[in-house]
């Protein structure tokens, strides 16, 4: 059962085995294990992260495409739902209608610029991607009756999915269980899935080719294989994985707006999160995200208390203060890198 479910792509570490299982386990009992509205908001970024992240290795760490564009179906799949959801408060319709057409835009996007901007060199099809992401930026923050601008658009979800919701009368280990679980639960289930996924298409022939690609594009030619297909496939596959990731966020936020789906501040931590977990491998994404998301989250929150145990010593205590947290996330992020420089999975599969 695990053989099928891994597709044979094991940790081959004890070490990461181990980690892998308490952030699977982690994510599975956050609800009850880490109670509170932050600690479940936290859980279920990190789901969605790891979904993205991983659609996003696809290109980068598997076939050696570099892309700015991955925050652009990100929002397209957040968009999708969100303008649906806002014609169709509360409806199970305008859900499915939203992901659809967010589905169908994502890969005709990323079918374009494949077809368009594959067969150049590496930088050039970089800047392209980064100009249409750009150009989609700006046409999400200028059309405000459809998208709401700067400001984003809120809606109703299903009942199902509200706050508002009982699943029990009775709480579950002092848990009530709402809306919002179930809705952390329908994007814990469908990250698993989408990651359970992935690692089958890695492990498949098409992934063998991929990799093939990424390390000799020309030896791959000339064993026949149509390079430009295989990258162009792999382009609208990555996408429409990353589509889906921003209907998850779309949902659970219930919230949509180009900070929080488009910006390029979203896709250098999508590029932190692969370097970080270690690029070409599915379980880099679950590992990178989970430590990105946490240290973004909580870091602040643990040097505000080690400025107040340091109150005695103001040269530390000021050293320490939370308003320098993203000094000493840089500096973490550079340690890893240091120490760490095929990511953490792959350092962790080394010593194997």
């Amino acid at each position: 059962m695990l053989k099928t479910l891994l597709s044979e792509d094991y940790p081959r570490s004890r070490a990461l085995s181990a980690l892998l299982l308490l952030i699977t386990l982690g994510l599975a009992l956050a609800p009850f294990v880490f109670p509170g509205i932050r600690s479940l908001n936290t859980a279920a970024t990190i789901c969605i992260f790891v979904v993205l992240v991983a659609s996003y290795d696809l290109l980068l760490g598997y076939t050696g495409i570099v892309s700015f564009a991955h925050t652009m179906f990100f929002g397209i799949g957040a968009y999708g739902v969100a303008i649906a959801l806002k014609a169709m408060p509360g409806s199970w319709t305008a859900i499915a209608l939203g992901a659809a057409a967010g589905l169908v835009v994502a890969v005709a996007i990323a079918l374009v610029i494949g077809l368009l901007a594959l067969r150049v060199q590496a930088i050039f099809f970089a800047m392209v991607t980064l100009a249409v992401a750009s150009a989609f930026l700006i046409l999400a923050s200028q059309l405000s009756g459809l998208t709401g601008g700067e400001d984003g658009l809120t809606y109703q979800v299903p009942d199902l999915l509200g706050p508002t919701f009982r699943l029990f009368d009775h709480r579950v280990l002092g848990v009530r269980m709402d809306g919002r679980i179930v809705s952390y639960y329908l994007i814990f289930v469908a990250a698993a899935a989408l990651v359970l996924a992935m690692l089958r298409v890695v492990n498949s022939p098409f992934g063998r080719i991929l990799q093939a690609i990424r390390e000799n594009q020309f030896r791959a030619e000339a064993l026949g294989y149509q390079t430009a297909v295989y990258r162009t496939a792999a382009t609208c596959l990555s996408a429409s994985t990353a589509a889906v990731a921003g209907m998850l966020m779309a949902l659970w936020q219930k919230y949509t707006g180009p900070d929080t789906t488009l910006s390029l501040s979203i896709m250098i931590d999508i590029l932190l999160m692969v370097v970080i977990g270690g690029m070409g491998t599915i379980y880099g994404a679950v590992v990178g995200a989970t430590i990105f998301v946490l240290a973004k989250n909580y870091l602040q929150v643990l040097m505000a208390a080690a400025a107040t145990s340091l109150a005695d010593l103001p040269l530390l205590a000021n050293l320490v203060s939370p308003d320098r947290w993203l000094l000493w996330l840089g500096v973490l992020f550079i340690l890893s890198v240091y120490f760490f420089p095929a990511g953490i999975v792959g350092r962790l599969r080394g010593k194997a």
